[in-house]
């Protein structure tokens, strides 16, 4: 079994930057594809970007313009979401997430098979 934990939200002002970082344990995750996800209150979580387990293929969110710039380490085992140019419309809660299908970046929730317990992250204007 995979655990997985987020960590580095917190309050920024607009146009700030925020890294957050998610820490596996329970198993290498090397293998696995690994994917942000935000969940804003009231909406459904939406993926924001995900990376193939050689850290070689990634994919965004069209939304995200070249603001969010995901990455791994996996001999950390753990992955990374750095997020700059932060807007208002960036608030929600994070989740890391990780696809046993490493060959592929699917944007589908239920595609994932680990999920992290969410980081909140919140831009004040």
């Amino acid at each position: 079994q995979v655990q997985l934990v987020e960590s580095g939200g917190g309050l920024v002002q607009a146009g700030g930057s925020l890294r957050l970082s998610c820490a596996a344990s329970g198993r290498t995750i090397s293998p696995y594809t690994m994917g942000w996800f935000c969940q804003a209150p009231g909406k459904e979580r939406e993926f924001v970007a995900g990376i193939k387990w050689s850290g070689e293929s990634t994919y965004y969110s069209d939304s995200l313009k070249g603001r969010f710039t995901i990455s791994r380490a996996n001999a950390k085992n753990t992955g990374y979401l750095q997020m700059n140019s932060l807007k208002p419309e960036d608030t929600a809660v994070y989740y890391c997430a990780a696809d046993r299908q490493g060959f592929r970046i699917t944007t589908a929730v239920d595609e994932y098979d680990y999920w992290g317990q969410g980081t909140q992250v919140t831009v004040s204007s």
